[in-house]
């Protein structure tokens, strides 16, 4: 049975719970359709403070207390009810040096947009036990705010080796800078001066017939807001900083399972992602490379894509199947590059101004031509988003009795970004591939 509680009282979550080791923290909210909330958690130590500025999990950092804690990429219903942000928590194994977890809620862009807490109503915040899908109890926030931009809603902290949950409900001006100062991570705007400190980049055979078918205290951290790199950046530091800045350039995901969210640009909205796939045939030498050379390898870019609606396709040359930007499915492929010579390759552009549509985006590369070699065509994905830095995706991995490569997933999280994860696993088929993801295509041979 949920216990309901008001502002300032605590709760029980583990005493008298014994079984329960894993939650879910889940959010909702209700606003006019211009105001956007984002959700934030931040890892506590016994100060009050975090630690360092990866102990802020959100939706660019959707993993943080040795993976003890983690932003859902895909909200699931509990008691009926989906909620519009969740965070799962292993609490056994949550480091002991972290005491306390810090749930929040920030007006996106409020001092600018003149916005506020306001004009937000029904915001509740409640813990789920993950095995069993009951919820444990519920804190619903009156709505006495008025200028306030950023909200701390609760807290989960430990208390002689159990869990429990206080009811915060504080308001705050500022947004998530205020936020931020007050867990002890500093915010600092890119300075636009000539002593700007520049920001490091860092990095994380069946043959078949291709077919086609019938989504405020000091500060001792710094966390940088994503801004533009400068045009002209001075000279490197001496000394490398002591922490990994948190805008970086570009990120690759090197291993199967690795996933980031997201950025969103300046005016709050993922825009255009573009998709690229691009690949060269490493031609053999001699005699057999002559023989080989006029053959090429073609690798085929496109994605499966399942809607909130319910609408399911695919996007792919094959049956010159190329989609729309601006109508559903707000998917749309330019470019068949048939050898790997054309230096852009070929391109998905997903319209990222119509994430709220979205459910999942699968993207696949088809070798549709050339010996079945995938390590001759040496291929790499890359998805440029505006103001976020380049996801890289490499196929590192190679099975040659395949055809079909799924290369990553894109799914939608609580209408506020794109996960995107490495998949890299190889298929004889497109029907193949549609089976192992459960997304219910019907598939006959098909053509360029």
């Amino acid at each position: 049975m949920s216990v309901s509680i008001i502002k300032g009282q605590k709760a029980d979550v583990t005493k008298g719970n014994t079984n329960v080791n894993q939650v879910v923290v889940g959010m909702g909210w209700r606003t006019g359709g211009s105001v956007e909330l984002d959700f934030s958690t931040f890892l506590l130590r016994a100060d009050g403070k975090v630690e360092r500025d990866e102990d802020l999990i959100f939706y660019s950092n959707p993993t943080g207390a040795a993976g003890s804690v983690t932003v859902k990429s895909q909200n699931e219903a509990y008691g009926g009810i989906t909620d519009q942000a969740q965070v799962s928590i292993k609490l056994r194994q949550v480091p002991h040096e972290i005491e306390r977890i810090a749930f929040s809620l920030t007006v996106y862009d409020g001092e600018q947009r003149r916005q506020n807490f306001g004009m937000v109503e029904h915001t509740y915040i409640r813990i789920m036990d993950e095995a069993t899908g009951t919820e444990l109890l519920r804190y619903d926030i009156d709505n006495n705010f008025s200028v306030e931009t950023a909200v701390v809603v609760g807290e989960l902290y430990k208390y002689k080796s159990e869990w429990k949950f206080s009811a915060v409900g504080s308001g705050y001006k500022g947004g998530l800078s205020a936020l931020c100062t007050s867990f002890g991570i500093e915010v600092k705007d890119e300075p636009s001066t000539t002593q700007s400190t520049p920001t490091p980049a860092a990095t994380t055979q069946s043959t078949s017939v291709p077919s086609v078918p019938s989504q405020s205290p000091p500060a001792t951290n710094t966390f940088s807001k994503p801004t533009p790199p400068p045009t002209s950046p001075p000279p490197p530091p001496t000394a490398p900083p002591s922490a990994a800045p948190v805008n970086i350039g570009k990120i690759e995901l090197k291993k199967r399972g690795d996933s980031i969210n997201l950025q969103k640009n300046a005016s709050g909205s993922l825009g255009e992602l573009l998709i690229n796939l691009n690949w060269n045939q490493k031609q053999a030498s001699g005699w057999f490379g002559a023989l080989t050379r006029s053959r090429g390898v073609d690798l085929d870019l496109g994605c499966l894509y399942e809607l909130k609606d319910g609408q399911i396709g695919v996007i792919q040359p094959l049956g010159k199947q190329f989609g729309s930007y601006n109508r559903a499915p707000f998917i749309s492929l330019d470019g068949d590059d048939r050898i790997g010579t054309v230096k852009t390759g070929e391109n998905l552009r997903i319209n990222g101004t119509k994430l709220p549509e979205f459910r999942r985006i699968l993207i696949f590369t088809l070798l549709y031509e050339g010996a079945s070699n995938w390590a001759e065509a040496d291929g790499v994905v890359t998805l440029k988003q505006t103001g976020g830095p380049d996801i890289i995706v490499r196929l590192d991995e190679h099975d040659n009795r395949r055809r079909v490569c799924a290369i990553a997933m894109l799914e939608n999280v609580s209408n506020q970004t794109f996960n995107i994860k490495k998949i890299v696993e190889y298929f004889s088929d497109n029907s193949s591939m549609d089976r192992a993801f459960n997304w219910g295509l019907r598939w006959v041979p098909g053509s360029k």
